[in-house]
């Protein structure tokens, strides 16, 4: 594994399965310094403690997007631990709220509200807790999970698509605002990408595999080590002049 992010302090939120705690194992094959967050504390402090047994230097926190103490008090034991931040992956979602989005006609406003709360309002939560230290440093890299469905019509999710193109804003808002600030803000928008946990779930049936991988312009699907991959060369120096992106990791399923 390359050495790009050496001794670089970066938050991984959202940390504790899937996409984010194969970041987290990338980041620190990659010489980065890791707090793992999330709101599965148990989830957490295991990727971390996976993370340190492999040679790496991480340590876990407990974090709620919903919450804003939670979000300034997992910055801010992040950054009293690695002594400042370079870079963060804002990761984190309500797969519970997922499962029952619906239809704008049908979909409940409180799966809507909670839907909203974590993936936008939480995401600008966590971007006004990093950005001042990266700042600080004099730049530093801002990655969010965004997904295909803020760009793909759907006849379903519609709360979801929507958190999604908010997030997108938002990102574009801070790569504009603080570009010039050493500041780069770029969004990751998965393809189908079959997790760890996923792929042990009796909900994901070879049906489902097989009409996934039927659209998918690839000789397989998705794994979380693809998007870690795009999260990691982001966050590392070869990443520092692009700024205000999507990026699709996919396997070509979309292509806006």
């Amino acid at each position: 594994m390359i050495d790009r992010l050496r001794n670089k302090c970066i938050i991984v939120i959202g940390a504790g399965s899937g996409i984010g705690a194969a970041t987290v194992r990338r980041l620190c094959a990659e010489g980065a310094r890791v707090c793992a967050a999330d709101i599965n504390e148990a989830g957490a402090k295991a990727v971390a403690a996976a993370a340190r047994d492999a040679g790496g230097e991480a340590f876990s926190t407990y974090i709620d997007l919903a919450d804003e103490a939670s979000v300034n008090a997992a910055v801010a034991a992040a950054v009293e631990r690695l002594g400042g931040l370079d870079g963060a992956h804002i990761n984190a979602a309500d797969l519970q709220a997922i499962m029952q989005d619906s239809t704008a006609l049908d979909v409940a406003l409180d799966i809507f509200d909670r839907t909203l709360t974590v993936n936008l309002r939480g995401h600008l939560l966590c971007t006004r807790a990093v950005l001042p230290h990266l700042l600080a440093r004099g730049g530093g890299a801002l990655i969010y999970t965004s997904s295909g469905a803020a760009d793909g019509a759907e006849p379903v999710r519609p709360s979801y698509a929507m958190s999604k193109s908010g997030l997108n804003a938002l990102m574009r808002h801070v790569a504009a605002a603080w570009g010039r600030q050493g500041i780069t803000a770029n969004c990751v928008a998965p393809g189908f990408t079959i997790t760890p946990e996923m792929d042990k779930s009796p909900h994901l049936t070879q049906a489902i595999r097989d009409y996934m991988q039927a659209r998918t312009p690839a000789p397989r699907l998705g794994q979380a080590e693809d998007i870690a991959g795009m999260v990691a060369m982001l966050l590392s120096d070869d990443g520092r002049w692009i700024n205000g992106q999507v990026y699709h990791v996919n396997g070509g399923a979309l292509m806006p």
